[in-house]
């Protein structure tokens, strides 16, 4: 089995960018809001940035052939590539990781981000995931 070939230097550059608008956010507001406060502004930091991000992305699941509309959104989708999964949680659990690992396998994206808001320190909250 071969090994994917690595993230590329521009999709890098837009988790970077996510990474940091991330930072950004958390240390103006801070943990224990909504994470649908979140997600508008980070969404709205990574746009100022010039970056293009779509909310709530509905995705359909396919199986053997169907097409399900399962409800299935993906939080953010930052420059049509890069899958980011917001959380307000107490803390980060194995279902978690495997639900954004599903998300970029069912989409076909290979970089993926899993923030979580509700920590004191964002670096500890903030975990990258490439397929």
């Amino acid at each position: 089995m071969s090994r994917p070939a690595p993230i590329s230097s521009s999709l890098d550059s837009v988790g970077r960018q996510i990474v940091d608008a991330a930072y950004r956010v958390h240390s103006q507001l801070g943990p224990g809001l909504l994470e649908s406060v979140y997600e508008i502004c980070l969404a709205h930091e990574l746009r100022k940035r010039g970056l293009v991000v779509e909310i709530q992305v509905q995705m359909p699941i396919l199986y053997d052939g169907l097409n399900l509309d399962s409800g299935l959104r993906l939080d953010l989708l930052v420059e049509g590539e890069v899958v980011v999964e917001l959380k307000a949680v107490e803390s980060i659990h194995p279902v978690h990781t495997a639900q954004i690992l599903t998300y970029l396998k069912l989409s076909g994206k290979r970089l993926g981000y899993l923030i979580n808001f509700n920590v004191t320190n964002i670096g500890d909250g903030i975990k990258r995931i490439a397929n």
